[in-house]
């Protein structure tokens, strides 16, 4: 394939074409799987566009009309990522309240232990503070609160006492999760079981300070 460059900065809204038909949206969707195994276990900022280029086998060209930028590339692999993460832990609407929080977790870790580079971005806000970056890890958390009070209540309107104690187990679940994939000295099964339990003690610990919000038994 001829690798000869075309201007940086060709965006889709500049062309008017990109993704404009099937080839082109299975074209973008193919780049976006490579960098989903790119940034898998190596940093934004380990790889250049030149290396993007390279492991896709196109021209770096190809990559700034789609994306307009290594910034626009990356941004988009990790909304395609999360989204996968968010869709997993949706799926299960069907299954008993515990087995749907159960696979809701599992999904969770399954997704950080496989895309190690892009979770860790995500949970610390990108390079620096980075707003778009941020914003993702918002929704994504928003979206999996939704889940947890949807599987644990069954609506997904919570008291304040209970959105504050469920947003702060979120983020002790991020704080596990990342020292778990760094030191990967724990079986997921193992983990997955911890933060669980520690689950059923903050909704305990909402029943006794929302009683309006009970906590489902451990058998449910």
């Amino acid at each position: 394939m001829n690798k000869s460059q075309q201007p940086p900065g060709r965006s889709p809204k500049a062309s008017g074409r990109a993704g404009d038909s099937p080839r082109s949206q299975e074209r973008r969707a193919e780049l976006i799987a490579v960098g989903r195994r790119l940034f898998a276990r190596t940093s934004y900022d380990a790889l250049s566009i030149d290396d993007i280029a390279y492991h896709a086998d196109v021209a770096k060209g190809l990559i700034y009309y789609y994306f307009a930028s290594k910034r626009g590339y990356y941004l988009a692999v990790v909304e395609d990522s999360v989204s996968k993460l968010v869709s997993n832990a949706e799926e299960a609407q069907e299954l008993p309240p515990r087995e749907r929080l159960l696979h809701t977790l599992d999904g969770y870790l399954r997704f950080a232990w496989g895309h190690e580079a892009a979770y860790r971005t995500i949970i610390s806000g990108g390079v620096g503070f980075d707003t778009e970056v941020q914003a993702i890890r918002d929704r994504v958390r928003e979206r999996l609160l939704s889940t947890i009070a949807e599987g644990a209540y069954g609506r997904t309107e919570l008291a304040p006492p209970a959105r504050a104690a469920l947003t702060g187990w979120l983020s002790y679940v991020e704080g596990f999760t990342l020292d778990w994939i760094h030191h990967r000295d724990l079986e997921r099964d193992f983990v997955l079981r911890m933060l669980a339990a520690a689950l059923l003690d903050t909704l305990r610990t909402i029943e006794r300070f929302a009683p309006d919000h009970p906590a489902p038994s451990a058998d449910a």
